[in-house]
């Protein structure tokens, strides 16, 4: 079996001196598309810290198997100030300076880098537009841009459909299952509905982990899991499942 480039053992993670993390494990492999899903709170956005550093594990371990800048991230939220006088590409060049190590190379190849950033979402036309008069679904892009313009291995997504409308997040969908032909990814969502398509396994995470080989899930696994996520089923009558309730 190939070398994970992700290996997480028996973690627990605090924050501000409360567990928020126990006893996690988790391999992610190359070419894995796994949507990490579970309630608000339960410790989605701490994994996905404590995989990118941001977050040291008080148990366990987290081990890569590849250098920190091979590793693309879009956090959640948006986290860079829509007034400051930027443009779009330029925001995507951002991507190649990683820390303190300015992964720039040449004018030439920086330029490259960009341009095929740019058409990999499809924002060529609007390259040179100020990232204040973009729309939310833009703006997604241009920060997905920025995330993947160095080609990493691993792209981390934290809740990226925040915001957005319908029609940029089934693009989204798509371009990250055309991405996921070069790219693992680790897609944090608050909606198994829609991202089932699109992932490969699922990771329910709500204090613990409970890993699951497959695309779909059922309300009773979510159960076993201790997942307590709603399943909201998507089509030409998009529709919340609820629980047997009783009218008083």
């Amino acid at each position: 079996m190939s070398t994970p480039l992700i290996e997480i053992k028996n973690m627990d993670v605090a924050y501000q001196k409360q567990l928020v993390l126990s006893n996690i494990s988790l391999s992610v492999f190359e070419h894995d598309f796994i949507g990490i899903i579970g309630p608000n709170g339960g410790g989605k956005t701490s994994l996905v810290k404590a995989i990118l550093g941001l977050l040291k594990p008080v148990g366990g371990s987290v081990k890569h198997s590849m250098n920190s800048w091979e590793i693309g991230y879009l956090p959640q939220g948006n986290q860079v100030d829509e007034n400051f006088p930027i443009t779009v590409k330029e925001v995507i060049a951002s991507g190649l300076e990683h820390g303190l190590k300015m992964r720039l190379g040449t004018t030439k190849s920086r330029q490259h880098k960009v341009e095929k950033a740019l058409e990999t979402v499809g924002l060529k036309a609007l390259h040179s537009r100020p990232i204040g008069e973009l729309s939310g679904g833009e703006f997604q892009r241009t920060m997905l841009a920025r995330a993947i313009i160095s080609s990493p291995r691993l792209l981390i997504l934290d809740e990226p459909d925040t915001h957005v409308d319908n029609q940029f997040e089934t693009e989204l969908y798509a371009l990250l299952k055309e991405l996921n032909k070069t790219i693992t990814i680790l897609l944090v969502s608050h909606d198994i509905g829609i991202i089932s398509p699109y992932i490969k396994t699922i990771a329910c995470v709500n204090r613990d982990l409970h890993y699951h080989a497959s695309n779909e899930i059922s309300e009773e696994q979510l159960k076993v899991y201790n997942c307590p996520i709603e399943i909201i089923a998507h089509g030409p009558v998009p529709h919340r499942v609820i629980k047997e309730h009783i009218h008083k």
